[in-house]
């Protein structure tokens, strides 16, 4: 089949909530995608900042290739050899002490809503507590992942929506501080904003809530579902702001490209929350995806990922300053690592420039903000860094 073929196929079988672009991609190798004509795509969006490896990885490949010959699913009724590598792994580089893996970022929220609250519950013999979100961030897409993202557009047409929900506005203490009630069980932040528009936290900010959350002992919950994995140039994005959360939320890179994320506890949660009956999951943790895990983290520690993250970002972030001399459009650039933000003023649409790089052979993103989102594998190279800011001024230059 062609594109159109393909395209038609898809609309008339699926539920239309995704307004795809009119591209069909087949293959991919390296940092390199291909469509079914065989046109050759430079990504900077790797999935929306799963396959931080590139594509077509022979470890990788290779690891889940053995496992699909042995064993894909068993439950969590049994042990398997993959849950028990994985888990000891992604304990040790996210230096966390209790894992437990989920199918997607959206669901490992929700399992940190209910561990926070079973902890308050367990403390304190009651129920009826609630969290503190920030404005302009982005959980996910069911009920409780959704409860707590700071854009009302993506809540209104869902309320109700999960009570004793209160926002406070990112990188200002003092707004956290007064929606912090007795009722409050956990504070929730990324630190990085990824949709709401490439911000990161200020180091004092996340050290403050930190404070705050030790003093009422209330639980601190990091959702580094898109920063974390190597991204920002630490394994997770918090180990470089030196701020341990209680509860931390994994997904997109941690399976490489297969459909996998965990939320991770100290002892101290772990020991006061759940127990066997308050939380479960068919296929989470399964060993298809759990060796994905497995694959991923060796590739990440093993091969200078994060390595080449640290000495390539400040390379990158030389090039965006370009974009933001040369381009009258381009208002400012925000980030850390391989997680960068172009902020754009009010002439053009973040959307536009994304589909008109696309059609020069750039894949990237927008974010909240009227912002132009960089999320590349971390193997690219300046080369690649190159031509990417090549594609994105000639558009800019355009579109202004």
């Amino acid at each position: 089949m062609n594109s159109k073929e393909i395209i038609d196929l898809t609309e008339q079988n699926c539920f239309h909530v995704y307004n795809r672009f009119n591209v069909v991609f087949d293959h991919g190798d390296g940092v390199t995608l291909y469509d079914v004509e065989g046109k050759a795509y430079l990504d900077f969006a790797s999935g929306i900042g799963v396959n931080a490896f590139g594509y077509n990885n022979k470890k990788f490949n290779d690891t889940i290739t053995r496992q699909l010959g042995k064993l894909y699913h068993i439950s969590n009724l049994y042990y398997h050899p993959m849950l028990a590598e994985a888990s000891k792994k992604l304990c040790e580089v996210s230096k966390m002490d209790k894992a437990f893996f989920t199918n997607s970022g959206a669901e490992a929220v929700e399992g940190a809503i209910k561990t926070a609250k079973k902890y308050a519950y367990n403390k304190n013999n009651r129920s009826g507590y609630g969290i503190v979100a920030m404005d302009s961030s982005f959980h996910g897409r069911t009920v409780g992942a959704l409860s707590v993202t700071g854009t009302e557009a993506y809540r209104t047409p869902f309320l109700p929506l999960m009570d004793k929900v209160d926002f406070a506005t990112f990188n200002d203490l003092g707004s956290v501080k007064d929606a912090v009630d007795d009722d409050t069980c956990a504070i929730i932040v990324e630190p990085v904003q990824g949709e709401g528009g490439v911000t990161p936290a200020n180091k004092e900010f996340l050290e403050g809530v930190r404070a705050l959350c030790d003093k009422k002992d209330i639980l601190l919950i990091f959702d580094e579902i898109q920063c974390g994995m190597g991204r920002t140039g630490s394994m997770y994005a918090c180990h470089g702001y030196g701020v341990k959360p209680d509860i931390l939320l994994t997904a997109k890179a941690l399976g490489g490209g297969l459909p996998i994320g965990a939320f991770l506890v100290t002892d101290k949660v772990a020991k006061s929350s759940l127990t066997p009956g308050d939380h479960g999951t068919t296929y989470g943790g399964n060993p298809l995806c759990t060796a994905a895990v497995k694959a991923s983290i060796e590739i990440m520690t093993a091969d200078g990922l994060l390595e080449n993250v640290n000495s390539l970002t400040p390379y990158l972030e030389s090039k965006l300053d370009e974009v933001v001399k040369d381009c009258k459009c381009a208002k400012s650039h925000r980030g850390k690592g391989f997680m960068q933000g172009i902020v754009l003023d009010e002439s053009v649409k973040a959307g536009d420039v994304v589909k008109a790089c696309l059609e020069k052979g750039l894949v990237v993103l927008s974010a909240g903000g009227n912002v132009l989102r960089l999320l590349p594998p971390l193997v690219i190279s300046k080369a690649d860094i190159d031509k990417a800011i090549a594609i994105i001024k000639e558009v800019l230059a355009v579109e202004q």
